[in-house]
């Protein structure tokens, strides 16, 4: 079966679209990027999306060693901050052309009220025992980093307070009014440090009253006359989870249900007053929430992704998708190259399908001319047309063919083409066929990073009566970045590209 639609574009099209792709990318607890394979896909991830900001969890947490204390002889407490491995974590990111967008957590483990813990690695989530205590930390590290980078480039750094404290994983309890006193506390501190740095939160997760908590959040600002600079939220598709062994399975909400769950948090903010138009970051989206999910090495993965790249910017000034790589540890370390993680590329930097949306997105320029929920159109200053086209198949699968008519201003042009479907860059099919080795083999290493390549294909098209005529085939889960370009001949004089085929025409 074939789901067949069209498009006519007469010339004067102008439809809203807001692209923030290469807005932010998350990452794993910032102690990462110490390690050599995470920079390894951190670039490559960069060579192909050009993200600006880079967001992630456990910047306080003991990996990265910045609050410490010391016995002095006569047994008194000396508090002190180390920031080396900060500095290197910073480094490295803006070698990589990326700007922290700095999420304040979690908590030191000597500041900690409790004990209680998440993730493999232990980060601290209960509220800090000495409100002052947390705040010189934050505004010694703050300064430290205006000291090494200029407080104007620091200054550009979005500032989130804590992550997703409407769960009780994520802050003990999911108490809403120590997150509250935590917030102001942390905002004014901030704001004391760095006057121009962006504040905000407060960076809840969807679910069962998480809008009350956006709500929550501004009255308290509101009326307290706190500093807040922008609101910041998740989201995630994932539902009816299944669990087998290590992995979690479930099906996706639609693309438009997840937009609207996003609407719902835009109208909030602007039944304020004093916050109408305060920008909204999603600072964490993807389908599954889980980093054993095999949906993620899919290619419908990538065709969700496209699906809300083309939409999400309606609603939002800025996301940023969960996360850029495989090099992750919240529910352990990972067993095998493809598990399901969140990243957009695996173990040696192999390219997952839901990297090309990324990079396709990040390219495409142009005035847009034509949206739906498969396609997305854009008219180029040199006459061309550039265009991301997906069909998403979770249910059934089956064909889409779209049909273009669309203006010309040349006779002839050249179609190209770069696909991700089920027979190409499905490089998880190709990891199956290999039989799912845990341990990577050079040569099978290389030969997943061959099949990890989208289809690059090149058609000419003829101008007929000042119009050209095209059609878009998608198999099921496939994402296509097309650029219909004018062509100008510059062959070279004696020079025939037909020589060879006529030749044998001849014999």
């Amino acid at each position: 079966m074939t789901r067949i639609s069209s498009v006519r574009i007469n010339g004067g099209e102008r439809v809203p679209f807001a692209n923030h792709t290469a807005y932010c990318v998350g990452t794993g607890r910032v102690s990462l990027a110490l390690h050599e394979e995470y920079q390894k896909q951190l670039r490559r991830v960069q060579e192909l999306c050009h993200f600006r900001y880079i967001r992630g969890h456990g910047l306080f947490s003991d990996q990265l060693g910045i609050y410490q204390e010391r016995k002095t002889p006569d047994g008194q407490v000396r508090v002190e901050y180390c920031f080396t491995y900060l500095d290197r974590v910073v480094d490295a990111w803006q070698n990589c052309g990326l700007r922290p967008f700095l999420e304040l957590g979690f908590m030191p483990k000597a500041l900690a009220s409790g004990t209680q813990t998440i993730f493999y690695w232990n980060g601290h989530v209960t509220p800090p025992k000495d409100m002052k205590a947390w705040t010189d930390l934050v505004q010694a590290t703050l300064r430290h980093l205006c000291e090494r980078y200029g407080i104007e480039e620091v200054s550009t750094w979005p500032c989130e307070i804590w992550n997703e404290p409407n769960l009780k994983g994520f802050w003990e309890n999911a108490d809403k009014e120590k997150y509250l006193e935590l917030y102001r506390a942390t905002a004014l501190a901030v704001k004391e440090a760095v006057p121009q740095m962006r504040v905000g939160g407060p960076a809840i997760c969807g679910g069962e009253g998480s809008q009350e908590w956006i709500r929550d959040f501004l009255t308290f600002c509101r009326d307290n006359r706190l500093p807040v600079d922008f609101v910041s939220r998740h989201a995630y598709m994932g539902q009816t989870p299944e669990h087998r062994g290590r992995y979690l399975y479930h099906r996706m909400c639609r693309v438009e249900d997840t937009v609207e769950e996003m609407r719902v948090s835009r109208s909030i903010i602007d039944s304020f007053p004093e916050y109408k138009d305060l920008p909204m970051y999603i600072t964490e989206f993807n389908t599954s929430y889980n980093p054993f999910c095999p949906i993620h090495d899919t290619n419908l993965n990538a065709a969700y992704c496209a699906g809300l790249l083309s939409q999400l910017g309606d609603v939002a000034d800025g996301y940023s998708y969960w996360t850029f790589g495989d090099v992750f540890e919240e529910q352990g370390i990972p067993p095998r190259p493809f598990h399901g993680g969140f990243g957009m590329v695996a173990e040696g930097a192999v390219e997952k399908p839901s990297v090309w949306a990324f990079s396709y997105f990040s390219r495409l320029r142009g005035e847009t001319v034509y949206r739906d929920e498969r396609a997305l159109l854009t008219r180029t200053e040199n006459g061309g047309f550039e265009g991301i086209f997906w069909n998403i198949c979770q249910e059934e699968a089956e064909n889409a063919l779209i049909s273009l008519d669309l203006p010309a201003d040349g006779q002839q042009y050249v179609l190209l083409s770069e696909t991700v479907d089920e027979a190409h860059g499905n490089v998880l099919k190709a990891w199956h066929d290999l039989g799912e080795p845990a341990s990577l083999s050079a040569q099978e290493q290389a030969f997943l990073q061959s099949a990890a390549a989208s289809l690059c294909r090149t058609e000419t098209v003829q101008a007929e009566n000042g119009r050209l005529k095209l059609s878009v085939t998608l198999s099921p889960n496939a994402v296509s970045y097309c650029r219909l370009v004018p062509v100008k001949a510059e062959t070279d004089e004696g020079y025939d590209y037909d020589w060879y085929e006529t030749k044998k025409e001849r014999k």
